[in-house]
């Protein structure tokens, strides 16, 4: 679920770049399941989003469909941006993330439609045991969307055991006994 400050204004960005296409439902009014939450009284505009088809990738199967939900206060007009006054890494939601192949592709895409990247390590960022290339937009109310396109991933840390996703042909899931065995990565109390 994510707050909008205008559902019209920000469903493109989920729509036609992240692909959520389908509109599961287009609802006004006030819910029940808000109202136990600060500011959940009151008339609200709830818009939920869902891809048609399977999304494609190295971990595409092990994160499986999803579906967002944008939501508008009809009747606050107070909204800030999301992320006033926070830093990023405080407690609760942060940003959205997805796993995606083709930044420079999706780096064009998201210029030509007006969501230039904000942040872009442009190369494999080395976090040690896994790297990979990360960039942000940022939707029309500030809320903060990452890519990362996976380049190096343990798969059995202990043995020295890693994947080189760079060379791997868009669109191609992982071998479930590679995703079974980067389970076995766990820490175990």
């Amino acid at each position: 679920m994510i707050g909008v400050s205008d559902i019209d204004k920000s469903i493109g960005l989920y729509q036609d770049i992240l692909g959520y296409e389908t509109i599961e439902y287009d609802e006004i009014g006030e819910f029940e399941d808000l109202k136990h939450l600060p500011a959940g009284s009151g008339k609200y505009r709830r818009v939920l989003l869902s891809h048609k088809t399977p999304r494609k990738g190295p971990f595409a199967r092990l994160l499986g469909p999803t579906k967002i939900e944008l939501i508008q206060s009809l009747e606050r007009t107070d909204c800030c941006k999301i992320f006033e006054n926070r830093y990023w890494g405080d407690w609760g939601f942060i940003h959205l993330c997805f796993d995606i192949q083709g930044m420079d592709d999706l780096q064009k895409e998201c210029e030509a439609k007006g969501y230039p990247f904000t942040v872009d390590s442009s190369e494999t960022f080395d976090m040690g045991e896994a790297g990979g290339r990360f960039s942000y937009i940022e939707d029309k109310d500030g809320a903060l969307i990452e890519y990362v396109e996976t380049h190096k991933v343990p798969i059995m840390k202990k043995i020295g055991w890693y994947i080189n996703l760079k060379k791997k042909k868009p669109g191609q899931y992982l071998p479930n006994f590679i995703l079974h065995a980067m389970g076995m990565n766990k820490v175990k109390d």
